[in-house]
């Protein structure tokens, strides 16, 4: 059977209730016609790219209602949406492993094809970088202030494993995760056309670098860092060994 076939039928004909309701129709045709690839892996770059955009949409999208149970202190709520937001986040990063399968040579065909464009220029990426200051201002206010708390009594001085501390583990784990992300993406530059390039040497590679150094929850590190340093206070910063006790 001639493939053209197979290619006028993939978009489908949008008329059945799932095609509607999903829009499929017009998500299968954000891609390019298949005529137009530039090469045979072009389609998969763009959807493992435009489905990080979903991905990521849906995790901005959670991360405000995330807000909204913070300010009404529902941790129930609060921590079964960062689950999916987590889930995601993983997903984002495993999806990455699609684009290993390119050759660095297919890779640089599809580059062409982005003109100036980066994942710097990312919607997704761009709003979830400001999001967590407005995450944290409100577990801040209505955790901690208003129950005369801190990240230090939380951790330690008065830890019982209260919502604050689940809802702190909640934020570091979706700090982790997202700079997990951000590892990956790196090493999938560097595998497909190389980190020492030319043409990525100064502002793009600082900006990628930089990245892996940021953290948005500053503080949720930091005490894990002033607890071990206090108990290396007292017990020594180098332990006994076993066999000295």
């Amino acid at each position: 059977m001639d493939r053209q076939y197979f290619y006028s039928i993939m978009n489908g004909e949008g008329t059945l209730d799932y095609e509607l309701y999903l829009n499929t129709k017009a998500l299968l045709s954000c891609q390019k016609d298949f005529r137009e690839f530039c090469n045979r892996d072009e389609l998969q770059f763009q959807i493992v790219h435009q489905a990080e955009e979903l991905w990521m949409k849906l995790i901005a999208y959670t991360l405000l209602d995330i807000d909204d149970y913070l300010q009404q202190e529902n941790t129930n709520r609060v921590v079964t949406l960062f689950r999916r937001v987590h889930l995601a986040l993983r997903l984002m990063t495993e999806q990455l492993g699609l684009l290993e399968t390119m050759s660095p040579k297919e890779y640089q065909e599809i580059r062409l094809q982005l003109g100036h464009g980066s994942g710097q220029e990312s919607p997704g990426f761009r709003v979830i970088l400001k999001m967590p200051r407005l995450i944290w201002e409100s577990y801040k206010q209505y955790y901690l202030d208003a129950h005369d708390l801190t990240i230090e009594k939380v951790y330690h001085t008065d830890y019982s494993h209260s919502d604050a501390y689940i809802v702190a583990e909640a934020l570091a784990e979706f700090d982790e995760l997202f700079q997990k992300f951000r590892y990956h993406h790196l090493q999938l530059i560097h595998r497909t056309i190389g980190l020492g390039a030319k043409s990525l040497k100064g502002r793009s590679v600082e900006l990628l670098e930089d990245g892996l150094r940021v953290q948005f929850f500053r503080e949720l590190w930091d005490i894990r860092n002033q607890m071990t340093d206090q108990w290396g206070a007292q017990y020594g910063v180098v332990r006994d060994a076993i066999g000295e006790h």
